[in-house]
């Protein structure tokens, strides 16, 4: 009998002593291995693809020459950002290394992030700088005056940093006025968006509420700290606001682009306060001196008009009469004698006119006879216009005649009237009535309406009697 044959393995089913593995059970082995060895990493790349979701979390791309990393940061350490992230800033990013299983990818969940430097931030800030440059908007032909004396000063800073209490302090010491705060981050993500707002809402003011001029503070700090007044947003909106705006972000060596923009430029927040009001106690002292020069002058006007007038040695009250009393008496001595003369020459003139009855009647009869003549020439032209207003009068009254009523009643029509003379315009009108009263051409006549279709016949005339002993007609 042969030997019994042994069960061998196949030679395509190679034994291993590894154990199966699901996928997900590899996953998350890969998950926690990655999470323990790289708990804590930091990492140097400039962002690529930069989303910010409705939730707030933030996707980006953190990459180099070779490689790219899923960068993920979530809602709350985006909101404490200093700066907002843009492709192509390099950045220094601080967190962990995770994975997500449902793509098989591995990615960084960033807790901090800073720019790469100033020199990235520095780089970004000109770059911005030129564009907005190229567009007009530092350009001076823009800039708008400050009032000197402003009625209502809106300030956009933090209402509970050191800022605005010397903001106050210096307003209140130099001109009190009234003081409006709107109250916005100056550091920070949220801070660009709440400028912003604070600069349009000031400009969206109407009535007394409107402030003459906008103050935009913040104290000093680094570039990162400073990086909000960078933001285009700001820019944009202190270019287009219409009331005049001061810049006062850090420090004398601090520079943002809103300086550029703004109206005017003030090396502290206190420094704003005192471009934006003058010094009470100056207008006062001011006003005075003006006074007390004004006096001056016009003691040197009053002066200089006395010794013009003495100069001018004018003469004495009596002796500008003098002349005139005496050229009074000569007047009056000489009076008589005139009105004597000219009484002689009235006389003398009289005397030749030679008046007499007999002159008043020649020059009456020569009055009469010129009066005559000119009856005589005027006769003819008398007469004819005479003959033309009675030619005119004549075709008046034929056309009168014409279109009078009484030429219409020749023609066969009749007026009907009532008994009170008032016209009888329709037969309805005249079935109403009794008694009607008819005018022909040549005279009126009583009658009175019938009711029926037709008018009863005239009676027939009745035959002339016969005389006696005369026959009759035959036929």
């Amino acid at each position: 009998m042969g030997q019994p044959v042994q069960n061998q393995p196949m030679p395509d089913s190679p034994t291993t002593n590894h154990p199966e593995l699901t996928v997900s059970e590899l996953a998350a082995s890969l998950k926690r291995t990655i999470e323990t060895n790289y708990d804590q990493v930091t990492v140097r790349g400039e962002l690529g693809r930069v989303t910010i979701a409705k939730s707030g979390h933030m996707y980006a791309d953190l990459k180099d020459d070779k490689a790219v990393l899923n960068t993920i940061m979530w809602r709350g350490q985006v909101d404490r950002l200093t700066f907002r992230p843009e492709e192509g800033l390099e950045v220094v990013a601080t967190g962990r290394l995770s994975t997500y299983e449902g793509r098989s990818a591995y990615q960084m969940i960033a807790s901090t992030m800073r720019p790469a430097g100033a020199g990235a931030l520095m780089q970004l800030l000109e770059e911005r700088k030129k564009k907005l440059a190229a567009e007009g908007l530092f350009d001076q032909a823009h800039k708008k005056p400050i009032p000197y004396m402003p009625r209502t000063i809106g300030v956009i800073t933090s209402p509970t940093g050191a800022v605005i209490r010397d903001i106050l302090h210096r307003i209140r010491e130099r001109f009190p006025v009234r003081v409006i705060v709107w109250p916005a981050l100056v550091q920070g993500e949220q801070a660009a968006s709440q400028v912003t707002a604070g600069i349009r809402g000031f400009n969206a003011m109407t009535g007394a509420d409107r402030p003459d001029v906008l103050i935009v503070a913040r104290g000093g700090g680094s570039i990162e700290d400073l990086w909000p007044f960078n933001e285009e947003v700001v820019v944009r909106a202190a270019f287009e606001s219409e009331i005049p705006l001061i810049s006062a972000v850090g420090h004398e060596t601090d520079t943002t682009l809103i300086d550029y923009v703004s109206d005017r430029r003030a090396p502290t927040p206190t420094g704003a306060a005192e471009i934006a009001v003058p010094v009470r106690t100056e207008l006062m002292l001011g006003i005075e001196e003006s006074g007390q020069r004004l006096k001056r002058a016009l003691t040197r006007a009053l002066s200089r008009s006395r010794d013009k007038l003495a100069a001018a040695r004018l003469p004495r009250p009596e002796s500008l009469l003098q002349s005139k009393r005496q050229r009074l008496d000569f007047a009056s001595a000489s009076l008589p004698r005139a009105a004597l003369a000219l009484t002689q020459r009235a006389r003398l003139k009289l005397s030749r006119l030679q008046l007499s009855p007999a002159t008043l009647k020649a020059e009456i009869r020569g009055q009469r006879q010129r009066l005559r003549d000119t009856a005589v020439r005027a006769r003819p032209a008398l007469m004819r216009l005479i003959d033309q207003k009675k030619a005119a009068l004549t075709s008046e009254g034929k056309l009168l005649e014409t279109l009078s009523y009484q030429a219409t009643l020749k023609r066969g029509y009749v007026i009907v009237r009532d008994t009170g003379g008032q016209l009888v315009r329709n037969a309805a009108q005249a079935q109403t009535l009794d008694t009607l009263r008819v005018t022909f051409a040549d005279g009126d006549i009583t009658a009175a309406p019938f009711e029926g279709e037709t008018p009863p016949p005239a009676p027939k005339p009745k035959p002339a009697p016969r005389r006696k002993g005369e026959q009759g007609n035959l036929f």
